[in-house]
C-alpha cells in the first residue's frame, strides 16, 4: 500500500488547510486511515482516525471541533480538514493505515505510512 499526502503549507492562525491521502489500493475492507503529526524534537502524535467500511471516526483531544476526517471512496482519498489552526498544530503531517481494524492509536499500531507534509501555522 502506497500513500501519497500533501496538501501542506503556511498560513496564519486562525485560518484553514485541506491536507489529502491518495492511496494505492482500491479496496480498505477492514482498513484505518489515521493522520499523525511530529513536531521537532516531539514524539509523533495521533491526530485522527477514520474507519474505511464505516466511516467511524475518533480525534485527539487537541484537534476535536477543529478538525475532520474524511474519505472519498471513488477517489482512494482521506483528507484531513484543518479550521481554527493554531500555533502549535505547526507539524509535519503523516498519513497512515493500519490493516487490522479499528482499536490502535499509537503509531506503531499503523502498517503503512506516507511522506509527511509539512504545516507551519504562524502566529
Amino acid at each position: 500500500v502506497q500513500l501519497q499526502a500533501s496538501g501542506g503549507g503556511l498560513v496564519q492562525a486562525g485560518g484553514s488547510l485541506r491536507l489529502s491521502c491518495v492511496t494505492s489500493r482500491r479496496t480498505f475492507s477492514n482498513y484505518v486511515m489515521g493522520w499523525f503529526r511530529q513536531a521537532p524534537e516531539k514524539e509523533r502524535e495521533f491526530v485522527a482516525a477514520i474507519m474505511w467500511d464505516d466511516g467511524l471516526r475518533n480525534y485527539a483531544d487537541s484537534v476535536k471541533g477543529r478538525f475532520t476526517i474524511s474519505r472519498a471512496d471513488a477517489k482512494n482519498t482521506v483528507y484531513l480538514q484543518m479550521n481554527s489552526l493554531k500555533p502549535e498544530d505547526t507539524a509535519v503531517y503523516y498519513c497512515a493505515a493500519r490493516a487490522r481494524g479499528w482499536g490502535a492509536d499509537a503509531p506503531n499500531e499503523y502498517d503503512y505510512w506516507g511522506q509527511g507534509t509539512q504545516v507551519t501555522v504562524s502566529s
